[in-house]
C-alpha cells in the first residue's frame, strides 16, 4: 500500500474538505521513550530527555504542521535516526576532552553521512514534499524550533514558501557584530529588559511578558535579523525569537512564534489516544512509519466526521480526541444495555451481559505481597552462631 501517497491524498481532502487557501508551517520534532528490552522497533536510541535532563530510550520524529485560521493538521512526518559513526566518535571525543588531552591526539569529525541527515535537512524535505504536493497552498509565516533555526534552513524555508517570514528561537551560541568584535546574543538582551506587553496565546487567554525588540547583524546567519527577547511572568528566564523578515511588528512576532503551542498540544493528544506510545507497534522501518501515517490518518479523519461539522459551522473548537473515545465507550456500553433491556428476556440477557462482564474484568493476583512464597529461614543460626564464635577465638592475632 502506497502510505505517502495516501497521506499526501489526505492532506488534499481535508484542504478541499474545508476550503484552506492558506495557513502557517510549524516544524518540530518529538521523542517517543520506548522500553528498553523493546529491541525489535526500529530508529531506536538513547538520546537527552529535553523534560526531565536525563536521557531516554526511543525514537525521535521530525513532523510539519498545517495551522489555517481553523484547524491546524499533521502534513508531513520523517524518522531522525543519528549517525552511528558520529556518536561513536562524540562519545570518544568526550572520554580525551575529560582529561585535557591536545586537539592533535582526539579522532577528527567524521564527515556527514548521506543516510543519516540531520534534523534541518530532513525538516527542509519535509517542506519541499509539501510545496511540490500542494502548489497553491499560500504561507503566512513559518515557525521552528531553536535546532531548526540555522542560516541554510531559514533561507530555503522563507524561498519555498514564498518569502514568508520565518520564526525560530534563536540558538544559545549564537553571537552579533557590533564593529569589529562580536558579543553573544544573551548578553546583548540581558541589557535591555523591554517593556509589559498583553500577548494572546494561540489567540486565546492573554498573558503580561517583557518585550524588547533589537535589529542586528547575526554572525552565523551572516546577514542581519530581528532578534526579540521576551520574559514571561512566571519564568526565570527570558527566551529570543529570530526573524528573518524586518517588517513585521513586534507583537505579530511574538505571538506568531506561539503557534508551536498547538503542536505541543496534537503531540500530546496523538501519543495519549492515537495509538503513538502503545498501540500498534509493528516493527521495522517501514512498520514504524506506517504505524505513524496511520495515526496521521485518524486524525485527518476526525476532521470530516459528523461531530466536527456543526462545530466548525458555527464557529465553535472541535472536540477532543480524548473526549470522542471516551463517547465512543460510553455510546457502545448504552447501545447494549439498551438492546438487553428492550430483548423478550431481560433478566437472562442481563445476566449473561454480567457473566460476561465479570470474565472480561477478573480479579488479578498482586505481586506485591509475600503471601504463598518461600524464601527460606531469614534469621540465624544457632550452630553456625557458635561455629563463628570458636573460629573468632582460634583465628591468630595479625601482627602491624
Amino acid at each position: 500500500m502506497p502510505w505517502d501517497a495516501l497521506l499526501v491524498a489526505s492532506v488534499r481532502v481535508i484542504l478541499r474538505h474545508h476550503g484552506i487557501p492558506s495557513g502557517s508551517v510549524v516544524v518540530d520534532d518529538t521523542d517517543t521513550p520506548r522500553a528498553k528490552a523493546a529491541t525489535k522497533l526500529a530508529h531506536l536510541y538513547k538520546r537527552r530527555d529535553k523534560e526531565s535532563g536525563g536521557s531516554l530510550w526511543g525514537p525521535s520524529l521530525v513532523l510539519l504542521f498545517l495551522v489555517p485560521p481553523h484547524i491546524s493538521m499533521p502534513v508531513g512526518c520523517v524518522f531522525s535516526p543519528p549517525d552511528p559513526a558520529l556518536r561513536a566518535w562524540y562519545h570518544r571525543e568526550k572520554t580525551l576532552k575529560k582529561p585535557q588531552a591536545p586537539q592533535a591526539q582526539r579522532p577528527p569529525t567524521p564527515a556527514p553521512n548521506p543516510q543519516y541527515p540531520t534534523q534541518q535537512p530532513l525538516a527542509r524535505r519535509l517542506l519541499e514534499a509539501f510545496k511540490t504536493h500542494h502548489p497553491a497552498m499560500r504561507g503566512h509565516c513559518s515557525t521552528a524550533e531553536a535546532l531548526s533555526g540555522t542560516a541554510p534552513l531559514v533561507a530555503a524555508a522563507s524561498a519555498l514558501c514564498g518569502g514568508v517570514q520565518v520564526l525560530s528561537h534563536i540558538r544559545r551560541h549564537h553571537n552579533r557584530r557590533i564593529g569589529p568584535r562580536d558579543q553573544h546574543v544573551a548578553d546583548s538582551v540581558a541589557t535591555h529588559p523591554g517593556l509589559p506587553q498583553r500577548l494572546r496565546i494561540r489567540g486565546g487567554a492573554e498573558v503580561v511578558a517583557m518585550v524588547s525588540r533589537a535589529r542586528f547583524s547575526v554572525c552565523a546567519h551572516t546577514t542581519t535579523r530581528v532578534v526579540v527577547a521576551m520574559k514571561y511572568a512566571n519564568a526565570e528566564t527570558s527566551r529570543s525569537l529570530l526573524a528573518s523578515d524586518r517588517s513585521w511588528r513586534t507583537l505579530a512576532l511574538v505571538q506568531g512564534q506561539t503557534l508551536r503551542w498547538v503542536v505541543e498540544v496534537f503531540l500530546a493528544d496523538g501519543k495519549a489516544h492515537e495509538g503513538w506510545s502503545q498501540l500498534t507497534n509493528q516493527p521495522g522501518a517501514e512498520g514504524a512509519r506506517h504505524r505513524v501515517i496511520l495515526s496521521l490518518l485518524v486524525e485527518h479523519r476526525l476532521f470530516v466526521h459528523p461531530d466536527h461539522h456543526p462545530q466548525r459551522t458555527n464557529n465553535l473548537p472541535a472536540y477532543t480526541v480524548g473526549s470522542r473515545r471516551a463517547h465512543v465507550q460510553v455510546g457502545c456500553l448504552v447501545d447494549v444495555i439498551e438492546d438487553r433491556v428492550s430483548s423478550e428476556e431481560p433478566r437472562e440477557q442481563l445476566k449473561r451481559l454480567t457473566q460476561a462482564v465479570h470474565e472480561v474484568c477478573a480479579f488479578r493476583r498482586c505481586k506485591k505481597h509475600m503471601i504463598q512464597r518461600q524464601l527460606g529461614r531469614l534469621e540465624p543460626t544457632p550452630s553456625l552462631k557458635y561455629r563463628a564464635h570458636e573460629v573468632m577465638r582460634n583465628m591468630p592475632v595479625m601482627s602491624t
